[in-house]
């Protein structure tokens, strides 16, 4: 069994709903939503409990990850394709530099408190002595239609003595019927955090759509085998069809900050319910967010999403907050995000 934990920190994404502080040129784990760090540096530095931790992001954000995680390694891969993709060529590159070893992926733009380190120490044990593709599960305090969900089975032990669940399901993002029976019946959020051996990960891969990846890579051809996939999640390719994954519970608080709605649940908000981020004035406003890098003032509204960054401002009703989308696809689509 190896004793030896890497980090692998997905950072090649874009964070499109929180645009317009994301863009294409400055991606969401370079900002800070709040604290002192960006989430990159933040999240490198909650993951130091491993013997190593390397950053994957792609070739043109190489340079800013160096600046943000300087004490990490650095692996770029050949195009963004989704994180089914990535995790291969991640475990692919860190089996061939490290050896044996149990990776713990980190999604590089997360919002958590508590104790992380113990949780994905406990995934990693549960990874290498079963031989199982490891899933970190969050407790769900709402139904949220945003997340996948993952049922677990009956509980289980280690010889080490840690607690895990098999998986029973993965569903991705129920409707709000189904997404609080989930709730009721014991789910788990999916947080995207996962554990597992590389030969683990690499075999359920080569069982799956990422199979032409898998060959190339072995060739020594990773541009070739991007080419030859479509991108894809982890969730999708692999996670949902392998009959050899575990569910171990996160002992923290977790958000993916994923959209502007987020914001209101990681900061405190005045006795209004207003919450900014940044220098920003409420007049006669209640339960709005406002965020800028400048200064935003907004008056006698409720419910709203105020967000002015650089050139670029973005209204929008907080319950539409998903539909920051269709505006990062329409300026996508120009050139312009």
């Amino acid at each position: 069994m190896p004793d030896t934990i890497v980090a692998v920190v997905l950072a090649g994404g874009t964070g499109t709903r929180l645009y317009p502080a994301s863009r294409s040129d400055r991606p969401k784990q370079f900002l800070s939503f709040g604290g002192d760090q960006s989430l990159l540096a933040e999240t490198v530095e909650r993951a130091g409990f491993a013997d190593e931790v390397y950053v994957l992001t792609r070739p043109d954000l190489a340079d800013q990850v160096r600046e943000h995680a300087p004490n990490a390694a650095v692996l770029t891969e050949p195009e963004p394709k989704d994180t089914g993709p990535a995790l291969a060529y991640a475990a692919h590159r860190v089996r061939e530099q490290v050896g044996d070893c149990t990776l713990v992926c980190l999604p590089s733009d997360h919002h958590v408190e508590g104790d992380f380190a113990n949780t994905l120490e406990g995934a990693a044990s549960v990874a290498a002595e079963t031989d199982s593709l490891v899933t970190v599960g969050v407790e769900p305090t709402r139904p949220e239609t945003g997340y996948g969900y993952i049922k677990p089975g009956e509980e289980a032990t280690t010889d080490a003595g840690h607690a895990y669940y098999p998986v029973e399901t993965f569903t991705e993002k129920p409707d709000q019927g189904a997404a609080m029976r989930y709730r009721h019946h014991g789910y788990y959020w999916n947080a995207g955090m996962f554990a597992w051996t590389p030969d683990a990960f690499l075999r359920e891969a080569a069982d799956s759509d990422l199979a032409p990846l898998v060959d190339a890579l072995d060739d020594g051809d990773p541009e070739g085998g991007f080419d030859a996939v479509d991108p894809v999640s982890v969730d999708y390719a692999v996670m949902e069809a392998t009959e050899n994954a575990a569910l171990v519970p996160a002992t923290f608080e977790w958000d993916d900050l994923g959209a502007w709605d987020a914001i209101e649940r990681v900061l405190d908000g005045d006795e209004d319910g207003n919450v900014v981020l940044g220098d920003g004035l409420t007049v006669d406003a209640e339960n709005t967010v406002v965020a800028t890098d400048g200064h935003a003032s907004v008056v006698g509204v409720d419910d709203v999403v105020v967000a002015s960054y650089g050139d670029r401002t973005l209204v929008v009703p907080k319950r539409q907050a998903q539909r920051v989308r269709e505006v990062v696809a329409e300026l996508e689509a120009d050139d312009l995000f």
